[in-house]
């Protein structure tokens, strides 16, 4: 605890607790390293699809342990492409969970297809067994999201996708630096989606993202797509757009990629003494932490009894707790005009009402966390 921090907690018996890092994580002297970087890319004139993106897709190439890592304008994009590039499109229906955010559906939209939301487990992941029920002749894809930034039980659910002869989307966003049995996001499905926007375990200066995949022609296709179908200058095979990530972006982003490791370690850190502290507070459920699950804790969610009240008393108290999110996607108006209603995803629907997220980020104090824990236990005391 800083001597200022300390002050604060002495006289007024509150403590700041950030959701937010970005002002630590880009600091002054964090700013300027970049920024010297950003002005030698300035110099080359070298921004469209130059070197930094080039270094940065194989840097993450060589975590992930894939093939292919095709950088892209955002997360959203990324999930877009990811969907044409395997052939999803109109008159398709994709099965996704209910309790991810609004991207995940809307690129499945914006590809044509048809969203089918299914509910998810005790972990907040997809839950294989109501894939079942959402599965069609008109299915062609699922997309499991590494939701709160864990993996789902990718055994379960790969059997079902090549039973079904399905197409499998990860939606990792939240997920860099997460494992399954050790193996990172990129090694289950037909390919992996990335986000690095400015809250994802990997953020630039604005929005980014990418594409990791094992597959060739997939590979192929989408380095040409999202660059207007080019494979040079002058030569165009098919027509595409401009989804491109950009050289600035991805030198924000080389400048952060070796400093992930040890930030989610921090993070498991922060999310043991959490639970540990959360634990055996009656009213408060902590979810299980199975040994082969790995996750980048970019959010650390619980489930609270009173949780609207508990949510006010902490933030109260200068606890910068959140929901993500109060209603889930199957009941959002788009859904809802669709023929969704309440009752159809009733693990999501009464997780909804109860979770709720505290900060849990590599640049908090244990002085921080023990503040959020005591206060916590306060309140059901």
């Amino acid at each position: 605890m800083t001597c200022r921090a300390a002050r604060v907690l002495e006289e007024s018996g509150y403590m700041r607790v950030p959701f937010n890092y970005l002002p630590q994580q880009f600091n002054d002297e964090e700013t300027d390293l970049i920024l010297e970087k950003v002005r030698a890319l300035v110099k080359t004139g070298d921004f469209t699809l130059g070197v930094p993106v080039v270094e940065f897709e194989q840097r993450l190439q060589e975590m992930l342990g894939v093939a292919h890592v095709i950088g892209t304008n955002s997360g959203t994009d990324a999930l877009i492409l990811a969907l044409k590039a395997f052939g999803i499109g109109r008159g398709h229906e994709v099965i996704t969970q209910a309790n991810t955010f609004y991207a995940t559906a809307g690129a499945i939209i914006a590809v044509g297809a048809t969203p089918i939301f299914v509910d998810v487990d005790e972990q907040y992941q997809m839950d294989a067994a109501t894939v079942i029920d959402g599965i069609t002749d008109a299915t062609k894809a699922i997309i499991p999201v590494w939701w709160t930034g864990g993996p789902p039980n990718w055994p379960h659910l790969l059997t079902l996708a090549k039973e079904y002869r399905l197409i499998v989307i990860e939606d990792a966003s939240l997920a860099l630096g997460a494992t399954y049995d050790g193996k990172p996001p990129g090694s289950f499905g037909h390919a992996a989606t990335f986000s690095f926007h400015p809250l994802k375990p990997l953020n630039v200066w604005g929005d980014g993202g990418a594409i990791a995949t094992n597959d060739e022609e997939a590979a192929t296709w989408l380095r040409q797509y999202r660059n207007h179908g080019l494979v040079n200058r002058d030569e165009q095979v098919r027509w595409g757009i401009n989804q491109r990530l950009q050289s600035i972006q991805a030198v924000v982003a080389n400048h952060g990629l070796a400093k992930i490791p040890a930030a989610i370690d921090r993070r498991h850190e922060i999310a043991a003494m959490l639970d540990k502290g959360l634990s055996d507070v009656s009213g408060i459920a902590v979810p299980s932490r199975p040994e082969n699950r790995r996750s980048s804790f970019q959010l650390y969610m619980i489930q609270a009894d009173r949780r609207d009240q508990l949510l006010a008393y902490l933030v109260a108290h200068r606890i910068e707790a959140k929901i993500h999110y109060p209603t889930p996607l199957h009941l959002q108006a788009p859904a809802r005009a669709a023929g969704y209603h309440e009752g159809e995803c009733p693990i999501t629907e009464a997780q909804a009402g109860r979770i709720l997220t505290l900060p849990c980020h590599q640049f908090l104090m244990d002085a921080e966390v023990e503040y959020m824990i005591d206060q916590v236990r306060r309140f059901y005391a």
